[in-house]
Formats: C-alpha cells, structure tokens, sequence
C-alpha cells in the first residue's frame, strides 16, 4: 500500500435531535460538564485529526451559542430530520480540499477515545483508504474515508445510512482497526444509555 502523508480531516456529526431522548439534541447533551460535542472535537483534536468540521441540526442555533468550538468549521444541515446521510454530504462537501482521508466521528459516541483516533490515523499512514475501529473484530466508529472516496461516499450517504453503501461496496478494503482494549463502541440512544453513561 502506498504510504499517506496528506492532513486527516475530522468531521463531527452532530444534527441529531435525540428523538428517543425526548427531543434532547444529542450535540448538546451535557458531559462531563461541557456539551457532548465539545467532547467529541476534543478526542479528534487529540488523537491527530488536522482539522475539525461539524455538522449541526437540531438546534443548530443553541449549539453555536452553548458550546466552545473554537476554529471548528461549523456547518449547517437543514435536513439533518431526514437522516444521518444528509449529515454526511453536507460535511464531506465542507473538507479543506487538501484532506487526504476524513475520519468520521459520531457524536453520540463518548467511549471513542483520541487513542482509537490515533490508531485510525495511523492505518492511513500505513496506507489504508478506508479503516474502522473494530471491537472483537466487528466494525464499529470511527470510520476513516480517503479521499478517493468522498464522492461515493456522498452518492452513497441518503436516509440513515451515512457511509453504509460505501463500506459494503468496499468491505473486502477497509482494514479493520482493533480498538476494543481502548475504546468502547456504544453510542447515546436512549434514556437507559444515558444513565448507564452517567450524563450529568
């Protein structure tokens, strides 16, 4: 595989509004003290992304007054009902266009951590085009795209499937990142997970 030194992109989607956590919007969640958004640029940032871009949705309006996203690309999805795909081609149109690679960062995901990050980010110096953070050799999030991909990517990404088309199109391409010793895959769903995260 050839060797990949282009800056990785982060993108954060954050448009959802918490449908099942009674119309909370998940960006703003609060963890650990800070909205969760702020937590999910803060992991990218760490674990290597060069530059952050998030997608907001529901109360897009709250969030960019409630939360600190300093030099975050702040992108609006007026769509974002209609699924985690619009989320998806509206970010990926938004990447500085010198991204080799955007590793994909839901934010409903606090158990993914910058070393997960970091470990995506290194597959992709190794020369990997497409990886995902694996747990027990499952694929789970984080996703990382090249960009040789971005517009299937976007092609693919309609109703809640994001990136799902394309990573069945390429599932023999994408190397699988083991992640579990570091990260959990859980995502922010239900009020369940939101007691068992311990949100405060």
């Amino acid at each position: 595989m050839e060797i990949q030194d282009g800056p990785v992109a982060a993108l954060v989607l954050a448009a959802g509004g918490g449908r099942r956590l009674g119309g909370r919007p998940k960006a703003l969640l609060p963890y650990r003290g800070r909205p969760l958004v702020e937590h999910a640029v803060a992991v990218v940032r760490a674990g290597g992304c060069a530059a952050v871009t998030v997608v907001l949705g529901a109360a897009r309006e709250q969030v960019r007054a409630a939360a600190e996203l300093p030099d975050c690309r702040l992108v609006d999805n007026p769509d974002w009902a209609g699924g985690m795909g619009s989320s998806l081609r509206a970010g990926l149109a938004a990447l500085p266009p010198e991204a080799s690679a955007v590793l994909v960062m839901l934010v409903d995901t606090p158990g993914v951590t910058a070393a997960a990050v970091a470990r995506l980010l290194a597959a992709h110096r190794a020369g990997a085009e497409l990886a995902a953070a694996a747990y027990g050799g499952r694929r789970g999030h984080p996703v990382l795209i090249g960009a040789r991909y971005f517009a299937e990517a976007a092609a693919g990404a309609t109703g809640d499937a994001g990136a799902r088309a394309l990573l069945a199109a390429h599932a023999a391409e994408i190397a699988l990142v083991e992640c579990a010793d570091v990260a959990v895959p859980d995502d922010l769903d239900t009020p369940a997970d939101l007691a068992r995260w311990a949100v405060t």
